[in-house]
């Protein structure tokens, strides 16, 4: 199903999976000028990303991991496809696809298991996990005053994990909770928020809704700890 056409610009990328990552990432380089299509299975979540993308966006309701709508995005003609589904298997299989099927030269994927890394690699497609978003607002000094939070994690025990806050049934109501009111397991630092369309670090005074994905820097052995303080099933 083609919702929106798509335009001309520097680069032509192709996206699978229009989540709050995916919409943020398509947002972003159609601002930077590339020429952009998302291909998104949940036909809400598409009609959303026709509403707030710009014009020369393609959104395709469809499964990225079925060639034939790779096909109808072009994915051929494209200069990098990008997997940015929850499911590391989705984002392999469809990457996969993209580099045998369509010979696109360039295939990134996001992966939520850090142990599946090694997997993509050997399959020739760039593994990128919470790491590198971390690293990121870690090297802008995003922390700022923050960084004793991090620094009280040490060794190999520090990790860092990404997490969906619960639409219905968790610790935030949808009215929204500020993250000083959350309790976390100690140690833990709520590091980063991606919210709409802009991936931001946090204070005390940010306001979490459902639905956001947070960055938490955190021990490894807390990792239980955290899904009960957000009530993740």
């Amino acid at each position: 199903m083609l919702y929106v056409g798509k335009g001309l610009s520097t680069m032509y990328i192709v996206i699978n999976g229009g989540g709050k990552i995916g919409e943020y990432l398509a947002a972003q380089m159609i601002r930077k000028g590339h020429s952009v299509a998302v291909i998104e299975k949940r036909e809400q979540i598409a009609k959303h990303l026709v509403e707030v993308l710009p014009n020369k966006a393609l959104v395709i309701c469809g499964d990225g991991c079925d060639s034939a709508y790779q096909s109808d995005a072009d994915v051929s003609h494209a200069d990098i496809f990008v997997a940015t589904t929850g499911n590391d298997d989705d984002n392999l299989v469809a990457c996969e696809i993209a580099l045998i099927v369509s010979k696109v030269p360039r295939a990134v994927a996001r992966v939520n298991n850090p142990k599946n890394e090694r997997i993509f690699r050997i399959s020739g497609i760039e593994a990128v996990s919470s790491t590198t978003i971390i690293s990121k607002i870690i090297e802008e000094e995003a922390f700022a005053g923050d960084f004793h939070a991090a620094s009280s994690l040490h060794g190999n025990d520090l990790a860092i994990i990404e997490i969906v806050i619960p639409e219905k049934g968790g610790a935030v109501p949808s009215s929204g909770q500020k993250v000083s009111n959350i309790v976390l397991p100690e140690g833990g630092l709520i590091a980063a928020v991606l919210s709409e369309d802009e991936l931001e670090a946090v204070d005390g005074e940010k306001v979490l809704f459902p639905g956001d994905v947070i960055i938490v820097l955190a021990k490894r052995s807390a990792r239980a700890a955290l899904e009960r303080a957000f009530n993740i099933l």
